[in-house]
């Protein structure tokens, strides 16, 4: 356990990082229109996804926190990593059965909101966001023991960890993007479960199968080391769980350039998540003309518009693997990892503005179509290669910043840990301010995504200029970048 571990044991453990982020491309893709279907208002269904951001800022720094001081006879990653597991299990069926409990419960198909259904719901949801960052974490913390300390092999774990980031993704937006997954199931239509329904509940069938399956080879082949605690004195044992004590004391001591950056992450997560989040309902509701509360035809076209958006992620989690491996190439052509981080988030900007003029055209096309006519080949197209460009800035959010973070925490003599737990903290909180008011805000202007895509636009721009002006240079002296996908959770 001492030496760095065999290559192959290294990719069976990265592996997971696949089955992992299956889960949370079906969730960004498919989850929000769903919740939308089940009778939750657009306005009010950012709400659910305040368990994402709540959940990485509380479960992954205690899970964390125990691995390190797990004593168990399986290891101190192992027994997480299959809790994990199988929380997601639970989670899983709860969410693809949850309109079939609900109408056992005593749910009326014709009445909308389905309040059981939407409860059980609820439940599952935030059972799989608390599972996903339960295996997240210990996942990397794994990849981390298996290195033992060789830095080679560490960036090559992290690359095969970003690789299968990136396969769960494209498996994950392919599922969701094809309309007729439920034919493989035929159980999963039911009275209360419909066509769309029914294909949510295939993919999660499929992303349960496939998360197993690499999670139980893995915990199989690789063995984890069983840690003994170091013996301790009486008053030291007392301050056994200083982590969110320590985050929060750092902002007393942080130096200029962790407040820069963590300003810049906090404006860049503001400009992403409002997309992320309300992504595929824009392709939905504004460029194909759905609706998820109207009659039968703009339900089947908002169905429609969703699958073409999680095809859309699936082209952008393409184009973000491959921009992944070329992060620090560029960067050095570029003149530096900031000033590539400000070029990228004026893309950011540009891409997010330009969803105004794809549903402006979307609009006027059907006002000549039709209403049912959906959008003319070129605006869908437009609107895909929309989402393959916006990879290009998702691929640096996902790298740079982290990257920064532990070169600024080297260089003043902070720990690796809590210059993340800090940064953590700027990608979290801005998720929970969209999420508690990013519908709120969109019905203040009539509806839809566009305000708050608007806003992120700003926000984007701001975080550029901001990037490339008041945001440090790493010292010459600094680590190479090391590349590689992180989740936002």
């Amino acid at each position: 356990f001492n030496q760095p571990s065999p290559l192959r044991k290294i990719i069976s453990v990265s592996s997971i990082a696949a089955g992992v982020q299956f889960g949370w491309a079906l969730q960004l893709s498919l989850l929000t229109p769903y919740v939308q279907l089940l009778g939750i208002p657009h306005k009010w269904s950012s709400l659910i996804w305040l368990c994402g951001p709540v959940s990485g800022m509380i479960v992954q720094p205690i899970v964390g926190f125990h691995s390190d001081r797990c004593t168990s006879r399986f290891g101190r990653r192992r027994p997480f990593i299959a809790a994990g597991a199988a929380m997601v299990a639970v989670a899983v069926f709860l969410i693809g059965y949850a309109a079939d409990i609900g109408y056992k419960m005593g749910d009326k198909l014709e009445e909308t909101p389905r309040v059981r259904a939407i409860g059980i719901f609820a439940l599952g949801f935030w059972i799989l966001d608390v599972a996903n960052n339960t295996l997240q974490g210990p996942c990397r913390a794994f990849l981390a023991d298996l290195a033992a300390g060789d830095a080679k092999r560490t960036r090559v774990a992290n690359a095969f960890f970003s690789f299968f980031m990136a396969v769960g993704n494209v498996l994950g937006y392919a599922a969701g993007s094809f309309t007729n997954l439920h034919k493989m199931f035929p159980f999963a239509m039911t009275n209360a479960c419909d066509l769309y329904c029914a294909n949510l509940k295939s993919c999660f069938f499929l992303s349960i199968t496939l998360l197993l399956l690499v999670t139980v080879t893995s915990l199989w082949y690789v063995k984890d080391k069983q840690w003994s605690p170091p013996p301790v004195a009486a008053d030291e044992e007392k301050k056994s769980v200083p982590f969110f004590g320590e985050i929060f004391g750092a902002f007393k001591v942080m130096e200029r350039p962790m407040w820069m950056l963590l300003i810049v992450t906090a404006l860049n997560w503001i400009a992403w998540f409002p997309f992320l989040l309300f992504d595929t309902d824009w392709m939905g509701r504004e460029v194909y003309g759905g609706d998820s509360e109207g009659d039968a035809r703009l339900k089947q076209i908002y169905n429609k518009g969703v699958q073409s958006g999680a095809l859309g992620l699936m082209f952008n989690s393409i184009v973000l693997g491959f921009m992944s491996l070329g992060v620090e190439w560029i960067g050095k052509k570029v003149g530096g990892a900031k000033r590539l981080w400000g070029i990228v988030n004026f893309i950011l900007a540009i891409g997010l503005a330009m969803t105004v003029l794809v549903t402006k055209l979307a609009a006027d096309y059907r006002k000549v179509a039709g209403p049912y006519a959906g959008p003319s080949p070129g605006i869908r197209a437009g609107a895909l290669s929309l989402f393959a460009v916006l990879g290009i800035p998702l691929a640096i959010t996902f790298s740079i910043p982290f990257a920064l973070a532990s070169i600024f925490s080297s260089s003043s003599g902070a720990g690796q840990g809590l210059s993340l737990g800090v940064l953590n903290l700027a990608i979290v909180i801005p998720q929970m301010i969209v999420s508690l008011g990013g519908g709120p805000f969109d019905a203040l202007f009539g509806g839809g995504n566009l305000p708050a895509f608007i806003v992120g636009a700003i926000a984007a721009a701001i975080s550029g200029v901001l990037a490339i002006t008041v945001l440090p240079s790493p010292p010459p002296d600094a680590p190479a970048l090391k590349t590689g996908a992180m989740g936002f959770h």
